[in-house]
């Protein structure tokens, strides 16, 4: 019998105060060190994505969020070479409590606000994509780093 093929399942935050959007400089995590990208983790379990995205939202950079400050702007398949295919669920907010912190500055050297219209060239690039397709109102893609 074949087993059935299983995703990690990423949540991005894209957290947006007056038209800027929030990056973190990742450091020491094993991935992508050095680039910017969003907000964002893994689904847990016993998690659903909503849940998730307020939870990293509060352990990486110390806001709270509510169900209702969360809009799904897109959802990604993404793969990096030969890893595995993700799912990464890409949660927009605009609204939320407490100021925005670096709570794991042993993973991120830097939180920057940049225009939305200014995607970082040093950010992570299936990210960038998604920030793209966002910006032209498409709900859902596919990424892979063979251009597809």
């Amino acid at each position: 019998m074949v087993e059935r093929f299983r995703s990690v399942v990423d949540v991005h935050l894209v957290l947006v105060r007056d038209g800027k959007l929030l990056w973190s400089r990742r450091s020491n995590t094993g991935f992508a060190d050095g680039q910017l990208g969003l907000v964002a983790g893994h689904l847990e379990e016993g998690e659903d994505v909503v849940e998730t995205a307020i939870r990293e939202a509060e352990e990486e950079v110390g806001i709270r969020l509510r169900p209702e400050d969360l809009t799904c702007v897109h959802v990604m398949q993404h793969r990096y070479g030969n890893q595995p295919h993700r799912v990464g669920f890409f949660f927009r907010a605009e609204r939320w409590d407490d100021d925005v912190v670096n709570r794991e500055p042993h993973k991120c050297s830097e939180l920057t606000w940049r225009q939305m219209s200014e995607i970082p060239g040093d950010a992570i690039a299936y990210q960038v994509a998604a920030m793209r397709r966002i910006a032209d109102g498409e709900s859902f893609s596919v990424y892979a780093t063979d251009g597809r």
